[in-house]
């Protein structure tokens, strides 16, 4: 997987992504980053990229030009077009299907905007997705960016040590994932449960699954009419909502 990101501030980028897992995946080769100056590709001796909004209004807004001739540009490094993710709060609310389709793909364009936006003209010309990761208001794109690549780089098979780790963890089959527990047996006078204990791999993986499925329902309710369970799972969660 190769990551471009369209930015006025490299270095945050950079620097937010080259430490843990993603900078060990960086340095395997398994994923590669490269943050892209949009001053760079301003034709202003300054290295100006914004301007005064038509119709008045308060801020700023970026100029299409220069996020135009970057795109460009990395187009034409990538040798193809690619999908141009524009951060954005009007965007699709990113989530882990979402992920998962991204990490299909062999490259990914990120877009991120800063002051009050970008020209909508070079959006149309370029942007596939528009992509949210919340419904509230930051100061750029860049850390909403550096969320998806943390994410989509966590499917991308090699990255993590033990490739279960992306599937057995929160959303799988659309449920929060079950509590976890490790040395001491007793901490402050609480026990490890004690099915973990026992060996009985069959039982634990009930029991995880049930507490999955629990804590759903008590802190996620709104995945539990797309989760996929079993018929015997569903009468246990019949339960639990009966009280």
């Amino acid at each position: 997987m190769r990551y471009y990101v369209l930015t006025l501030f490299p270095e945050m980028v950079e620097q937010g992504l080259k430490t843990s897992i993603l900078g060990r995946a960086q340095s395997q080769g398994l994923i590669s980053l490269k943050a892209v100056n949009i001053r760079d590709f301003s034709e202003n001796k300054h290295g100006h990229v914004d301007d005064y909004p038509y119709g008045g209004g308060a801020g700023m807004v970026m100029q299409p030009g220069p996020v135009y001739r970057a795109c460009e540009a990395v187009e034409a490094e990538i040798g193809h077009g690619a999908r141009v993710i524009y951060m954005t709060p009007q965007g699709r609310v990113f989530d882990q299907n979402m992920a998962k389709e991204l990490a299909k793909e062999e490259e990914l364009i990120f877009l991120c905007g800063h002051y009050e936006g970008i020209d909508e003209r070079v959006l149309e010309q370029k942007v596939t997705d528009c992509v949210s990761i919340g419904d509230y208001v930051l100061t750029g794109g860049e850390l909403p960016a550096m969320v998806m690549i943390d994410c989509i780089s966590r499917l991308v098979p090699g990255v993590l040590n033990n490739d279960q780790s992306a599937e057995i963890e929160s959303f799988h089959d659309n449920l929060l994932e079950y509590p976890q527990y490790t040395r001491p047996e007793e901490f402050m006078g609480m026990r490890v449960p004690e099915v973990l204990l026992s060996g009985h791999h069959a039982n634990i993986e009930r029991w995880r699954r049930e507490e999955s499925i629990r804590r759903t329902l008590e802190r996620r309710p709104d995945l539990l009419p797309d989760a996929h369970l079993t018929d015997r799972e569903r009468e246990y969660l019949d339960g639990l909502q009966k009280g």
